[in-house]
């Protein structure tokens, strides 16, 4: 956490003032924006991101839009079983439907190409064939791939088998969430770090850089950076560091959807313009991917690689041009807390997407806005309530 000094702090300019404060420029904090701006557009309201707009994990993925929690439905169903699993399914699929509904799909790039699960194991793929049956018994889009099924529509090699869901997606996460950002009208205060929340009366005030903010209700959309503020939140995030890589273009392009597999641990996509873009591996190096540090390691890095020389030997040898990596806020059950903030009344948070920020984010900020406008218990909202956390942990006192 950064600091101030006496003399930076005696000349910042004069306070400010704001209805609502938002920190954390991503994909929830621009949608909690949005949604506010729709729900009470009276509001002054205020986004502040620390680095440029999506400058944290939303602009560091690969620019998934899946449905569900995990790799596979029938794993969601064992985890929070079947009603929680088919509710929950229903949040992220109600999150895609009305992003596309709210801001014109060519603002962000959309791609309706649909999302492939690949198994590559057995058990992997006896989970995807018991998914597909679940999700007919549910009334949810999918079919099961056998693996020359897989092979013919992924030019891949050594997958037993796949889950195609008709309503995954492929977007450009920058390009979303400058387009919310600018829909929602609020004040956009980029590389405008907030320091230090302290409780008020009526109130917060905000310390930054460049001037003290005073807000009537906060929002806290900082994900695995929420502890760095309220140490307390250290209990429902964690940060776990992602790496990938983007390759040159390969033309004709080859993959027509995004693809997971190895239980979601590697994630690849072919953008229109040919690149590829490969993330994951983090399972083989799980002591070393934590933490807030922004650094690519070569053990990692060499992983991928060979993960495109297994199972896409025709990508072998494209050039990389570009190497990164980005830190993911993790909850101790895989789904995100969204609520109020323990102990500080008029304060509100969501953190720990577990790697699926863009899934849940745009109605997770419909949730945060009707929180900060004074709705005790938004709709879904009880199936991230943090309480279930502390529970949790009581009960194996």
């Amino acid at each position: 956490m950064s600091t101030l000094s006496f003399w930076q702090s005696d000349h910042r300019d004069a306070d400010g003032f704001c209805d609502v404060a938002i920190v954390g420029g991503g994909v929830v904090g621009a949608s909690t924006a949005y949604w506010l701006r729709r729900q009470h557009p009276a509001l002054r309201v205020a986004l502040f991101e620390r680095g440029l707009l999506a400058s944290g994990a939303t602009g560091r993925n690969a620019g998934f839009v899946l449905q569900g929690v995990t790799s596979d439905f029938a794993t969601d169903v064992e985890r929070y079983g079947d009603e929680r699993a088919r509710r929950l399914w229903a949040v992220t699929r109600a999150s895609r439907d009305g992003l596309l509904e709210a801001i014109p799909p060519e603002r962000f790039d959309f791609e309706a190409s649909g999302s492939l699960t690949l198994a590559a194991t057995p058990e992997e793929d006896d989970r995807l064939r018991r998914s597909a049956r679940l999700m007919y018994e549910a009334g949810l889009p999918s079919s099961y791939l056998p693996p020359g099924d897989v092979a013919q529509r992924t030019s891949s090699k050594g997958f037993y088998g796949g889950l195609l869901v008709p309503t995954g997606g492929m977007l450009d996460p920058v390009r979303l969430v400058r387009a919310l950002a600018e829909a929602s009208g609020a004040a956009l205060e980029e590389q405008h770090p907030v320091l230090h929340i302290a409780p008020q009366p009526g109130g917060f005030l905000l310390e930054t850089p460049r001037r003290r903010v005073r807000t009537a209700a906060l929002v806290l959309a900082a994900n695995a950076y929420a502890p760095q503020l309220v140490p307390a939140l250290s209990a429902y995030v964690r940060p776990v560091r992602a790496q990938m890589l983007a390759t040159e273009p390969m033309r004709p392009c080859w993959l027509p959807a995004p693809v997971y597999s190895h239980d979601g641990y590697f994630y690849l996509r072919q953008k229109a313009t040919g690149e590829l873009l490969l993330g994951g591996a983090r399972h083989r190096h799980a002591e070393a991917e934590v933490g807030y540090d922004d650094a690519v390691t070569e053990a990692l890095q060499r992983d991928l690689h060979a993960y495109l020389a297994q199972h896409f030997p025709q990508a072998e040898g494209l050039a990389v041009t570009r190497r990164w990596s980005g830190t993911m806020g993790f909850s101790p059950d895989g789904l995100p807390s969204v609520g109020p903030i323990p102990d500080l009344p008029g304060a509100y948070f969501a953190a720990g997407f577990t790697g699926h920020g863009l899934a849940y984010g745009f109605r997770v900020g419909q949730m945060l806005a009707e929180f900060a406008s004074g709705v005790a218990s938004p709709a879904d909202a009880d199936l991230f309530d943090p309480m279930r956390l502390k529970c949790a942990a009581a009960a194996h006192l």
